[in-house]
């Protein structure tokens, strides 16, 4: 066997055709590693187009837990009346029309929404419409409470619909003197009272209302002092109702919610 059989430094292209392929694979293979780097040096992240929807913004508005006050809060379970929930829910967007809801009394807003039937409407309100999250944010309401509420609402703009019964309010015990004591002297949680009647406008600063924690739509209403910032807040300013809506809520509430914001936003 002659030495040529076995020479190593032999190349393995054989033939033209396989010259003309190695030639076009030296050209390709880098071409195409520079495209594939530009795309990734020009590419851009691209935003959730379903992300400002109303039903996205609705869900991020959803407050984490709610609280209840004034005598609604000491009824039994889905005894509360249409009028109650109101008040306690759903008056902080619909006694103002906040996020362009139908306000209470409104006979123009609420007719062709009445035109719906009752279902309907119960429906809606249950799933969430719009800016409003399902119940109104409040996932404690029964049906019936929420079927109340609605009656209540449209009634106002001119329904007729007929109210659920509420059932019979279960007698609660009577509590001890030291229990009602320790009951009478509990701070008021303003964090709490936030979760339950701020949240809806001023986590997403709804209707221009000032954002909690931002420091600089905070920093002149701070400067006005605490006891002007209540006070505001009681009577109402612009498209915030008086109490924010809730005028169950007690002055000593009222003030601890306020405190929180603030402290929130400093």
């Amino acid at each position: 066997m002659s030495e040529l059989d076995h020479d190593p430094h032999s190349s393995f292209i054989k033939t033209p055709q396989q010259l003309i392929v190695v030639v076009l694979l030296s050209f390709l293979i880098p071409i195409i590693g520079i495209i594939l780097m530009v795309q990734l040096v020009i590419s851009k992240p691209s935003a959730d187009p379903n992300a400002l929807t109303t039903e996205s913004v609705a869900a991020r508005l959803q407050p984490v837990g709610r609280v209840e006050f004034g005598a609604g809060g000491n009824a039994a379970g889905g005894a509360r009346t249409g009028e109650q929930v109101v008040k306690e829910v759903c008056a902080t967007c619909h006694q103002a029309g906040v996020a362009g809801a139908p306000k209470i009394g409104d006979a123009a807003a609420w007719g062709p929404r009445i035109k719906q039937g009752l279902n309907a409407l119960v429906a809606s309100a249950a799933k969430g419409k719009g800016a409003m999250p399902p119940k109104g944010g409040n996932a404690s309401l029964s049906d019936d409470e929420l079927a109340r509420a609605v009656v209540f609402l449209a009634n106002s703009g001119g329904a007729k619909f007929k109210e659920p019964a509420a059932p019979k309010p279960v007698a609660a015990p009577a509590a001890t003197p030291a229990a009602g004591q320790a009951q009478a002297s509990a701070a008021p949680d303003g964090k709490k009272v936030f979760d339950s009647v701020c949240t809806a406008c001023h986590t997403a600063g709804v209707a221009g209302a000032p954002k909690l924690g931002d420091k600089a739509a905070w920093a002149p209403r701070i400067k006005t002092g605490m006891d002007t910032l209540v006070q505001s807040v009681t009577k109402g300013k612009g498209a915030m109702p008086p109490k924010g809506g809730n005028p169950s809520l007690s002055d000593a509430d009222l003030r601890a919610a306020v405190e929180f914001m603030v402290s929130q936003s400093k």
